[in-house]
């Protein structure tokens, strides 16, 4: 979920930009054993909301040549528009007082960047892919199973998701060891955290190749079994909800559990700007998602009607303009 501060424009369920459902069939194989990539140059990348224009541009930063894929043109030109809106803040830190190389510094990355629409063109030469779109088990699986028969056979399959198990996603392919999870984090040029997944079937050469990934992007990875919510979320989530039962039971007001939280223990955001910040409904999605796979102490991910009622009004936070704050405008501030 700090994860989900990723995707705080839409998306319910992990911060990543929506892509409406992929109708290809989906095919479940067992894997075979291909080696993995020792030198990936080339990243396709699936989305290109605020998660997936983030990785794109990260990845353009560090020299991999970079593919991002979208629906549609509007919503690849959005990303365009994400990317050189960053790159610009990135520019004028780097090069304050120099306007030509600030430019330079913008041109040469989108230089490297390419956009597509045609999903089969897009994976042909990528040596690694990174899907950041829908937080739908079906979509992501329909998505996996068609570029499984497309993309050249040494290529890596990742998953950005927060919240669905990677194993899950990957039994929809061929090269379940060729395949894991890099769990990237919002805003992405920002956050230097990447949780690398691995699943049962990932093969160490898999591994140590995202591993090298994330490092030459100049991340800071830490490696993480395929679990409910791997690290971050694993732990954020259970005390975000625990901070809406203790409001619910009317013991605290949000707005005094933040200055708690924030005074006390020195968190940068307290709960609820946070859940705010992240997307109530993304909240609501991931906790129902663990509540029925079971893996979770139940008490954990037990539903609390303060949540449920702000989505079902449609009270969504930032993104919206109301959640436990009003905001000016949808994705304003307090």
């Amino acid at each position: 979920m700090l994860s989900a501060a990723r995707r705080v424009a839409s998306n319910p369920a992990s911060l990543m930009r929506p892509m409406s459902a992929l109708t290809h069939s989906a095919l479940f194989s067992t894997s075979s054993s291909a080696m993995a990539p020792t030198n990936i140059k080339n990243i396709t990348v699936f989305g290109s909301g605020l998660m997936g224009a983030g990785i794109v541009q990260v990845a353009a930063q560090n020299a991999f040549n970079v593919t991002m894929v979208d629906l549609n043109p509007a919503a690849l030109q959005k990303g365009q528009d994400i990317i050189t809106s960053s790159l610009k803040r990135v520019a004028k830190k780097q090069f304050p007082e120099d306007a030509e190389k600030q430019k330079e510094f913008i041109d040469q990355t989108m230089s490297r960047v390419k956009t597509s629409t045609d999903s089969e063109a897009a994976s042909k030469d990528a040596d690694l892919i990174i899907e950041a779109i829908v937080e739908n088990l079906k979509t992501k699986q329909q998505l996996f199973a068609m570029l499984d028969k497309v993309a050249p056979e040494h290529t890596l399959f990742c998953s950005n998701t927060s919240s669905l198990p990677i194993a899950d996603i990957a039994k929809a392919t061929k090269r379940t060891d060729r395949f894991g999870g890099l769990h990237f984090f919002n805003p992405v040029p920002q956050m230097k955290l990447v949780e690398v997944i691995r699943t049962d079937a990932t093969s160490q050469d898999s591994f140590d190749s995202l591993m090298d990934v994330c490092n030459r992007m100049k991340k800071t990875p830490v490696s993480c079994k395929d679990t409910p919510g791997f690290i971050v979320n694993r732990l954020l989530v259970p005390y975000m909800m625990e901070s809406l039962r203790i409001v619910e039971r009317g013991e605290a007001t949000p707005q005094d559990v933040d200055v708690a939280m924030k005074l006390g223990a020195g968190f940068p955001m307290g709960p609820f700007e946070l859940a705010d910040f992240v997307g109530l409904d993304t909240m609501q999605y991931i906790v129902d998602g663990w509540r029925k796979e079971g893996k979770i102490d139940a008490n954990l991910v037990a539903p609390v009607k303060l949540l449920d009622d702000l989505v079902a009004q449609g009270n969504f936070g930032r993104k919206s303009g109301q959640g436990f704050y009003s905001y000016s405008g949808v994705g304003g501030k307090k």
